[in-house]
């Protein structure tokens, strides 16, 4: 739920760089705070309103053992003073994601119906005035229940339940896609929809084929300018019942879906195994980037980079980018062992002269029993969010720079409080993190570090990383000044003003915290 179940166990960040603050332009300004009686919650969506404002949509637990019992509705203002605030009351509803257009609010929801034995994509949508929800069905795949059918994980994908379903929106929110994946004896069925912001179904496609010999983890997506073509990129898994030890288990595809069908491309070649790609659309060019490993055994060695025809697949150029002996002495040190896995993007953003910043952070899930008070043994599942790659490409593909950001952050809960968030603008990306250190401990070689404070209030530092990747930092909000701890890692971001603004939240207090790139 909120913070009383985060448990950071460490918070570190080591930069080599020249540090000054006086060229990070960022202001803040914090909002009333407001009272509020959902002591645990979870914050699940934010959105613009289209006036200025902000939706926030919560799902919030209460009773003596904790249990989800509805979903909590906020609008604020463009001034962040609260408007409105709903309890939608759903007891058994899962909501996948939500978000608003045409005027309304949309809150999407995967349930298994016993009735019919399937499970349900189903849409409710309201007003953005009023809160007068309408439910409507969008798909139904019959299938038995399965213990986790939401497919979030990026590691260690679990194909053997019968049923995996996944949702993927691009940075606008203005289409989305589902895949539903049915398997039981002989049928096995595979599923690709896309939807546009109006529920409107523009594609479906019997993706059953692809399955027979490979399992699909999807996990980014990119759409056509008219949201008539969905490029996917996934891990396939290969379903070979035996592998030899320097056999690859897998690889990455780029999945493109039309009306007229789907068309695939790989890109691994001889010692050259690409990991964690992103698809982007820029005009009328169709690009892939990411990182890449010269071995199978899935670590991480430098950048990989493909410019693809939009139209057949075909990669018209590719370049491969390795990490600098710079790079790894930032992330390592002296470590004789170096291995980068595990990266998740978090963004990535084209200028308009074609360059490409992208963001990924080492993500990974461990899973423990311990003693509890009363003397049982629980199983405590931690989610680990590290080191933060940032990285420059120039308009052909080329390395510009690659630096790392070393951080380790641990939660068994709500990762809001944890990781970051960032933005880029004119070639600088700035990283906005949350730490109880007060200040950082000066080491040799104009390394800091921030170690986590023994304070419950938090600080605010941003990160610069300039166009020629050198590092500056300041701390942006103290402690005493925001006195609740800002969820840094779902921001709602506004490119046009130039504005992010945070929700910070602990216990039955809440605010807004806007900040503005001057």
């Amino acid at each position: 739920m909120n913070l009383r179940k985060s448990v950071p166990l460490l918070f570190f960040l080591i930069v080599s760089c020249v540090l000054t603050a006086q060229d990070i332009p960022f202001d803040f300004s914090i909002g009333e705070k407001y009272n509020d009686k959902y002591k645990y919650s979870n914050l699940l969506t934010i959105s613009e309103d289209g006036t200025g404002g902000t939706f926030l949509v919560r799902s919030y637990y209460t009773g003596i053992v904790l249990k989800p019992k509805g979903y909590f509705i906020e609008h604020y203002d463009t001034n962040m003073q609260l408007i409105n605030e709903f309890n939608y009351k759903l007891k058994y509803a899962n909501l996948v994601d939500g978000y608003v257009a045409n005027g309304q609010i949309y809150l999407i929801f995967l349930d298994y119906d016993y009735e019919t034995m399937a499970y349900e994509y189903s849409v409710h949508r309201s007003p953005l005035t009023g809160m007068n929800f309408t439910r409507e069905t969008l798909l139904t795949i019959p299938s038995r229940e399965v213990s986790e059918p939401l497919d979030k994980n990026y590691y260690n994908r679990n194909f053997s339940s019968g049923f995996t379903t996944s949702v993927l929106f691009n940075a606008k929110k203005n289409a989305f896609v589902i895949s539903t994946h049915f398997k039981r004896g002989k049928n096995n069925k595979h599923f690709i929809y896309l939807f546009n912001s109006s529920l409107k179904k523009v594609i479906e496609h019997d993706f059953s084929d692809e399955v027979e010999e490979k399992n699909y983890a999807f996990e980014n997506v990119a759409f056509s300018p008219d949201l008539e073509e969905a490029y996917i990129v996934g891990k396939a898994y290969f379903k070979k019942k035996r592998f030899q030890a320097t056999e690859r288990k897998f690889q990455y595809e780029l999945i493109k879906v039309t009306k007229g069908g789907a068309q695939t491309q790989t890109f691994d070649g001889p010692g050259k195994f690409s990991e964690a790609l992103i698809p982007i659309v820029k005009g009328k060019d169709l690009l892939c980037v990411g990182f890449y490993a010269n071995r199978k055994n899935n670590r991480y060695n430098g950048l990989a980079y493909f410019n693809l025809n939009p139209n057949t697949l075909a990669v018209k150029s590719k370049k491969y980018s390795p990490f600098s002996e710079q790079f790894m002495m930032d992330k390592f040190g002296r470590e004789e062992e170096k291995v980068i896995k595990n990266l998740v993007f978090k963004n990535v953003a084209v200028a308009n002269d074609g360059t490409i910043h992208f963001n990924a952070e080492e993500y990974f899930v461990t899973r423990s029993v311990q003693a509890n008070s009363s003397g049982g043994r629980v199983k405590v599942t931690r989610y680990h969010h590290n080191d933060i790659v940032s990285a420059k490409l120039n308009a052909s593909g080329d390395m510009i720079w690659a630096r790392n950001i070393n951080k380790a952050e641990v939660t068994q809960t709500d990762g809001a409080y944890a990781s970051y968030s960032s933005y880029t603008k004119d070639g600088n990306t700035y990283f906005f993190i949350s730490s109880a250190a007060e200040n950082p401990q000066l080491l040799t070689g104009d390394r800091l570090i921030f170690k986590q404070g023994l304070s419950r209030n938090r600080n605010v530092f941003v990160i610069k990383l300039d166009e020629n990747g050198h590092l500056s930092y300041k701390k942006l909000i103290d402690d005493k000044e925001a006195r609740l701890p800002l969820m840094v890692s779902k921001p709602l971001v506004n490119t046009i003003e130039n504005k992010i603004l945070f929700y910070a939240k602990r216990g039955s207090k809440k605010q807004l915290v806007k900040v503005a790139l001057n």
